[in-house]
Order: C-alpha cells, then sequence, then structure tokens
C-alpha cells in the first residue's frame, strides 16, 4: 500500500511541476473559406508554425480551410456555439455582427490604397469595441482588395448592367442596394454555388478580386472585366473573446501581436497577387474593358453617392457616412484624389 500510495503522490507532484511550468496546450480551431494552396492558406501555415514554435508547443491551431465548415453565417454561428474559436471573415460576414463596418465597402467610394489605409485605421479603432461588446476581438484587417464585375457582355455604359444576370451573395444588404440602384438583375446565391451556377447559366457576372476569380476558377466561365472597380471588400480574422481570455497572458499576448503582423503581411501580398493577377487573367483570354466616357464616369460617381445614403439608417447612421466623406475629402485635398 505505501508503495502504491508513493507512486500516486509522485504523479501528483510531477503533475502539479508541469502545470505550473505551464505545459498545458491551448487549441484554437480556425476556419477560412480560403483555399488550400492559396497564398492565403500558405501565409496561415506558416503562421501555424511559428505560433507552436515560440509558444514552446503550448500554442496549437487546427486550420479548416475550403468552406469545410461552411458559409460565413455558419462559421459565425459555430464560433459563438464554441464549437470553433477563430474564423476569417469578408465584409458580408463582419457586417452580421456590426453593421456599420460596411461604410468601408461602399461602391465606387475609395480610389487608392492610400484612402483605403487612411480610413481603415480610423475606422479599426472606431469599431473594434463594437465587436468586443457582441463577444469578438477583431484581430486585424485582412483586405479582399479591390473587387471588379467578370461578365460574359462587355461593359461600357450604365444600360449594358441591364444585360447581366449578375450573382447577388445571398443576404448582403450592401450589394443589392448597389445592383438595384445600377439595375442590375441579380441571382441571390452563396458563395459555394457561384461556380456551379456559371456553369449552367444561371447567371453570367460575378464581383471578385482579379486573385479571387483565378483561386476559385470563376474567371473560366466569362469573358470580360470591366476595369474599373466596383468596390473595395474588406476582410479580417476574428477570434471569440471567450477562448481569448482563457489563455495565459503571454499566449493572449503572443497571439495577438503575431496575428497582426501576418495580416499585415498578407494584405501587402494580396495586393501584388492581385496586380499580377490581371495580366494572368488576359493571358487566359479575360478582355479588359475601359470606360472612356466621361459621362459615363461621372454617373457612377453619382450612382455611389445613391447608394451609399440608401444605406443610411440600415447599415450606418448619416453621422458616420458625413464623417467619413468628410475624412476622405480631407484627406484627398491634403495628398491628391489618387496615389
Amino acid at each position: 500500500m505505501s508503495k502504491k500510495l508513493s507512486l500516486i503522490l509522485i504523479a501528483i507532484i510531477f503533475s502539479c511541476i508541469s502545470s505550473f511550468a505551464g505545459d498545458k496546450t491551448y487549441v484554437i480551431k480556425f476556419a477560412t473559406v480560403a483555399p488550400e494552396g492559396s497564398s492565403w492558406m500558405k501565409e496561415m501555415r506558416k503562421f501555424e508554425k511559428e505560433l507552436e514554435k515560440i509558444s514552446n508547443g503550448r500554442l496549437k491551431f487546427v486550420i479548416y480551410p475550403n468552406g469545410i465548415m461552411g458559409s460565413e453565417k455558419d462559421m459565425l454561428r459555430k464560433m459563438r456555439l464554441g464549437q470553433i474559436h477563430s474564423a476569417t471573415f469578408t465584409g458580408v460576414g463582419l457586417g452580421e455582427i456590426v453593421p456599420e463596418i460596411r461604410i468601408l465597402e461602399a461602391p465606387f467610394f475609395f480610389k487608392s490604397k492610400d484612402e483605403i489605409d487612411y480610413i481603415y485605421n480610423i475606422i479599426f479603432k472606431e469599431l473594434s469595441p463594437k465587436f468586443e461588446k457582441k463577444g469578438f476581438y477583431l484581430s486585424g484587417w485582412a483586405e479582399v482588395g479591390f473587387i471588379y464585375l467578370f461578365t460574359n457582355y462587355p461593359i461600357r455604359k450604365i444600360d449594358d448592367f441591364k444585360k447581366v444576370k449578375m450573382w447577388l451573395w445571398k443576404g448582403d444588404p450592401l450589394a443589392k442596394a448597389a445592383f438595384d440602384v445600377l439595375r442590375i438583375p441579380a441571382i441571390p446565391l452563396e458563395v459555394t454555388d457561384v461556380y456551379t451556377s456559371l456553369q449552367t447559366g444561371l447567371i453570367d457576372g460575378v464581383y471578385i478580386s482579379p486573385y479571387g476569380a483565378i483561386a476559385l476558377q470563376w474567371f473560366t466561365k466569362t469573358k470580360y472585366m470591366l476595369d474599373y472597380p466596383l468596390t473595395n471588400s474588406i476582410g479580417a480574422v476574428l477570434i471569440t473573446k471567450k477562448k481569448l481570455n482563457s489563455l495565459p497572458e503571454d499566449l493572449r499576448e503572443i497571439l495577438i501581436t503575431k496575428t497582426r503582423e501576418y495580416l499585415e503581411e498578407i494584405v501587402r501580398r494580396s495586393r501584388q497577387e492581385n496586380i499580377e493577377s490581371i495580366k494572368i487573367l488576359q493571358e487566359n483570354g479575360i478582355q479588359l474593358v475601359h470606360i472612356e466616357d466621361e459621362a459615363t464616369l461621372k454617373e457612377l460617381e453619382e450612382k455611389g453617392k445613391e447608394i451609399r445614403q440608401k444605406l443610411v439608417g440600415k447599415l450606418y447612421s448619416q453621422e458616420l457616412l458625413e464623417r467619413v466623406e468628410k475624412l476622405l475629402e480631407e484627406y484627398r485635398n491634403t495628398h491628391g484624389q489618387e496615389n
């Protein structure tokens, strides 16, 4: 009996020592719709390995790519249930939590990456607390980039929009408002149904970044790209506050710092890849359509203002809209309209 008791005591002591040494492993279940092999996932795999290394194996990620965990709404629901802890979201998913964030995706608003960075940095600080009140920590931006229309019919003037059977991200009030104002016939679909719908002819137009068009192979079912961005699509990584607060302070600091570092690198690479992707698209048969008519360009600017106003009270306040417009105007007066 004394021998057994001694063994039990030894086991307890080693268990306590291990606990005090901080050997407990904390696992974060992370989901994304990004396909395996994409630049996003390559960076995430590097991120995963570095976190494990610098935390001495105490912090590990289990990554679910390729939309395994479903749509953004599915991922959001699973985070709230505690089935996953962190995920990537576009503006559509982020807007389900804090609608005001969609001001950053208003059509025909931003003209350059410098304008985007300037406004994003201000809005990030202001809206982060709103995410926290809803139970989520906004780790950092991971924008998708400028969004273009890919169609099977060339768009050169406003009336041409009427000839396209456009995909509409199901449940997205911003895209719906934009297409209503532009009078674009749109069919609501989840992202996972877009490629098949292009194949069958249910739709013949989509909106996406150049890199995204290649990664998801949507470009193979279209012929033209309107070389005039519809909007700039935001993205971000969220982690539940419950999971973040469950981590020891040192691991929490490592996670926050490294996540922001990697997201900054992902944004930098994403912007470069979007530029390179336009060349690749052209080499693979996509024809760029340029709007030369000044009257059409002016009309698109006016349509942008109409869309932004249409969303007041639905996504954001008149006060927020006017404030962002004023910030943007001041920036352009100081730095020039395009950078």
